[in-house]
């Protein structure tokens, strides 16, 4: 029986003690990610965490769900191209948070999906980004992000 590759990123999410889950299916008319040149654009995936930061939501576990959201993005990725070694490193991240008004820690929250990135991809990890505050997601959830990626 031979055995089946572990990507370098999968190598990593495991000795994090992460395991990537089923990659869930686009809910309307669109591609989970879309390859152009030597870049893929991962499209826009929401938290499994529902609800408002400020209010229903604190920072932390706010932080923590950009953090997995990251990896619904992965799972949809290696479902769709096979092999998480064809990515060389992210180029930009775009983070939607729901959130009261008054909540203006953004960044702290997005840092969940940026820490997890840079500890997969080293240098190739880091990235431009966008923290966006927003008055509703998609099924109410916490956090949308999107992110493009440099292939090999």
């Amino acid at each position: 029986m031979a055995l089946k590759h572990m990507s370098s990123i999968e190598e990593k999410l495991r000795a994090l003690n992460i395991q990537l889950g089923e990659a869930k299916p686009p809910v309307g008319n669109y591609l989970g990610c879309k390859i152009a040149g030597n870049l893929l654009y991962a499209s826009g995936r929401v938290s499994d965490l529902k609800g408002k930061v400020g209010s229903d939501v604190n920072q932390e576990e706010a932080k923590k769900a950009a953090h997995d959201t990251v990896l619904l993005i992965l799972a949809i990725i290696k479902n769709e191209i096979g092999d998480l070694d064809q990515l060389k490193g992210v180029l930009k991240v775009q983070g939607f948070i729901n959130c009261t008004d008054n909540f203006l820690d953004l960044p702290k929250v997005l840092d969940g999906a940026s820490d997890l990135l840079i500890s997969l991809f080293g240098e190739n990890g880091r990235h431009a980004r966008t923290a966006t505050g927003v008055a509703q997601l998609p099924f109410s959830t916490t956090i949308q992000l999107d992110i493009i990626f440099e292939l090999r």
